[in-house]
């Protein structure tokens, strides 16, 4: 396949212009990119600038990024779909995650604080209530050796080597998880899954020796998660 040079013009799904201008080698080297009243949002001249790019269904700014040599190098941050609050600031390298970096729950609460090597997590710390509920090292983003603490800073569990218990949160801070690890991976206990657009109960389970056991809940709610995201 060739590679993407020279002058073009780019549509969103709602058949607007996001972005005219050029590109070299793959690259976005210089142009513009529009909102979908067309207005300008961002400009990048020979490879440099800082981008923005807006969710198409509420209009709500969903990332912006520093452009450097025609790709994502510098500081990211990300937004919220829903609220439009920050989700995510971190360093990037060649459009990768790579540094230092924090991540938010949707109530701009503190979720996780540490390091990414191109898109995985190193080690860091992870939080629930601004109280510290993890703090170890990673391998392919999983739990892989630290301590779990409970809600008054006490150690009540170790993980070593992908090997623990502890428990996981979702972004609105509810509780998804909690039971026994195998190799970094949910093993044995209670799973919960709650819509994001609704934030209703939508999965309700175990898992047992690694496989999820339980069902979807009652088409009401499938429903209703559609005509929500009809409306947003």
């Amino acid at each position: 396949m060739a590679k993407k040079n020279g002058k073009v013009k780019e549509y969103s799904s709602e058949g607007y212009i996001e972005f005219e201008g050029e590109y070299l080698s793959w690259k976005i080297w210089n142009g513009k990119g529009y909102d979908k009243d067309h207005n300008v949002v961002y400009a990048i001249n020979n490879g440099k600038g800082y981008k923005k790019d807006f969710c198409t269904k509420n209009n709500k700014l969903s990332y912006e990024a520093e452009y450097l040599n025609g790709g994502i190098n510098g500081i990211v941050k990300k937004y919220h779909y829903l609220n439009g609050k920050l989700k995510f600031i971190g360093e990037y390298f060649n459009g990768s995650k790579n540094g230092k970096a924090k991540e938010y729950y949707l109530d701009e609460k503190l979720k996780y604080e540490g390091e990414y090597l191109y898109n995985f997590k190193l080690r860091g710390k992870e939080f629930h209530n601004e109280k510290l509920i993890y703090e170890g090292e990673y391998f392919l983003n999983k739990r892989w050796n630290g301590k779990i603490y409970d809600e008054n800073s006490n150690v009540i569990y170790e993980i070593k080597e992908g090997n623990g218990k502890g428990k996981e949160y979702d972004d609105n801070g509810n509780l998804i998880f909690e039971g026994e690890y195998l190799n970094g991976e949910m093993n044995q206990g209670i799973m919960k899954k709650y819509d994001t657009f609704t934030g209703k109960l939508s999965f309700e389970g175990e898992y047992s020796n690694g496989k999820k056991i339980g069902k979807e809940k009652n088409m009401i709610f499938l429903v209703e998660k559609y005509l929500l995201r009809e409306n947003i």
